[in-house]
């Protein structure tokens, strides 16, 4: 398979995956700021190929889910001790339009950011797959000779991308 043909595979692939994942995040997202974040290339050279996926590091952990300290996941992410940053949550509050009550009485938003931060590190966060799937089924599209000439591996190919991405977070 010569090089244009393969480029032009993994660019389709590239397209596939962008274009179904942000509509995916078009139903799970608040505030945009993910969907708006994801972006992609994709680089064929002699004897190699690189894929870029790239986006917020929250979006890894929306599509992967996180393990609470009672709920588990089958993911790699998992909360352990430290609870997420209550403050954190306080756009996406306001953006949800969560009005805290209490017997019938507004409580303080920063009481509310603690509740859900709390349940966060309890009951984890359960994958969407938001990403996954749309990467899955591209990569079925891709041809099989470019798959066997470079020994890709769907599984291997997206833990690739995400370490690479989450090394740009200080995560090794």
């Amino acid at each position: 398979m010569d090089r244009e043909l393969q480029l032009e595979a993994l660019e389709k692939f590239r397209d596939f995956v962008l274009t179904n994942a942000k509509n995916n995040l078009k139903i799970k997202s608040a505030s945009g700021k993910l969907r708006e974040s994801f972006k992609a290339d994709v680089k064929v050279m002699p004897n190699s190929i690189r894929f870029f996926f790239e986006m917020e590091e929250y979006g890894w952990y929306q599509d992967k889910g996180v393990s609470g300290v009672k709920q588990k996941y089958n993911t790699q992410f998992s909360y352990k001790t430290k609870m997420p940053p209550p403050s954190k949550l306080d756009k996406w509050i306001v953006r949800r339009g969560l009005a805290p009550r209490d017997k019938g009485k507004f409580t303080g938003r920063k009481t509310l950011q603690f509740l859900i931060a709390r349940s966060i590190f309890e009951k984890g966060i359960k994958p969407s797959l938001w990403f996954t799937k749309p990467f899955e089924k591209g990569f079925k599209l891709l041809p099989d000779e470019m798959i066997d000439a470079y020994g890709l591996e769907s599984e291997e190919l997206f833990d690739t991308i995400m370490k690479e991405n989450m090394k740009n977070y200080g995560y090794q």
